[in-house]
């Protein structure tokens, strides 16, 4: 497995800092993460490194109490593994326990992916070269609401300056005959990529009840998009009793690790990997070795990073699943007005990586 690669990796720790972020997004809500600093001492004499990563969770109020009380010691010699044993030990919210058990995940991951940057930065290396695996051109989408009430405005602003453009797309019980018709006209059914019908959250912003007749809608109307995190229940399971229909299913929400994916109501043929979720670096590895052995296809998904993590879901995806339907499109694309001169898919594979980051990243 890949990790075993990494576990061993030391890493001295000798300064540790947080800032935090807030952008406003085009999905009518700001932003807010904290990024880690982690510095230590170079390969040689040179000045000490500095490793990043990027807390996702996503209520404010943690990432302010964060900054007000700091996190616990995390300074002093360790490996990559006995560094992950170190945070697993840790309560990471010393402030107050989060709303939602996930962000300890979020948290950790953040912290352990700048451990992972600031490691490789002092051994000399970076991911690819450690794992022995090439960096390749990175496919990705663009997703986007369509507001309220939905219109295909948006969708057209995009085409206009990206004409290739595929999308991600979130549909809602809103969504009428007359809009689904309206997105194909708009883009072409064949670039919507994915419909992520978010039945699979509880108790968010972006819960979607399960709709039988949006169900049988979309599927119809986009025949070759990916479907993510539907509802089963007694009125929609039956529009997915298809073998070829199940085979368009992805998860998302429900994946927090292994026994997740094994749990699920058929073996996939998609996933959607979001590290922030899976917490460990260990537990993503292992999770990428099993659906690499039963083929089963993934892509990257991204949570409004405002700091390095973008740059970090995007090495992932050119080392693991380059030419998946990535929902990890540079950060212009979340900003609310559409603007001229935004990056085209793929993303040019980095020619000079370090650590585990993307410099060039937006």
């Amino acid at each position: 497995m890949d990790y075993d690669r990494l576990a061993d990796v030391p890493v001295t720790i000798d300064e540790v800092s947080t800032e935090r972020r807030e952008r406003a997004t085009s999905s009518d809500f700001t932003r807010v993460t904290t990024e880690f600093a982690l510095s230590g001492p170079g390969s040689s004499d040179d000045a000490a490194v500095t490793g990043y990563g990027e807390d996702v969770t996503y209520e404010t109020a943690d990432h302010d109490r964060l900054a007000e009380t700091g996190l616990p010691d995390l300074t002093g010699e360790w490996t990559i593994d006995s560094f992950s044993s170190r945070l697993a030990a840790l309560d990471l919210f010393p402030g107050g326990a989060p709303d939602r058990a996930v962000f300890r995940n979020y948290r950790r991951w953040g912290i352990e992916s700048a451990a992972l940057d600031l490691a490789l930065r002092q051994a000399g290396t970076d991911l690819g070269s450690k794992l022995e695996r090439s960096y390749d051109p990175v496919r990705f989408v663009a997703s986007t609401r369509l507001g309220d009430p939905p219109t295909t405005d948006r969708l057209e602003s995009l085409r206009e300056r990206v004409p290739a453009l595929e999308f991600k797309l979130d549909p809602i019980p809103a969504w009428d005959d007359d809009l689904v018709a309206a997105i194909g006209e708009t883009v072409g059914t064949e670039a919507v990529r994915i419909l992520d019908l978010k039945g699979q959250y509880e108790g968010t912003d972006v819960d979607v009840p399960a709709d039988p007749a949006l169900y049988d809608r979309v599927l119809t109307a986009f025949p070759e998009a990916i479907i993510e995190d539907p509802t089963l229940t007694d009125e929609t399971r039956p529009l997915f009793a298809d073998p070829a229909v199940r085979d368009r299913v992805s998860w998302d929400a429900p994946i927090h690790g292994l026994e997740d994916v094994e749990a699920l109501p058929w073996e996939p043929d998609w996933l959607n990997i979001k590290p922030s979720r899976f917490g460990s670096l260990e537990s993503l590895c292992e999770t990428l070795a099993y659906c690499a052995e039963r083929d089963i296809r993934l892509y990257g998904g991204g949570q409004f990073e405002l700091g390095v993590g973008r740059g970090q879901l995007q090495l992932l995806a050119s080392l693991f699943y380059p030419d998946g339907p990535n929902d990890i499109a540079p950060r212009a694309y979340n900003d609310p007005a559409v603007e001229d001169g935004l990056p085209t898919s793929p993303l040019e594979a980095p020619a000079d990586a370090a650590g585990f980051r993307w410099e060039p990243s937006a």
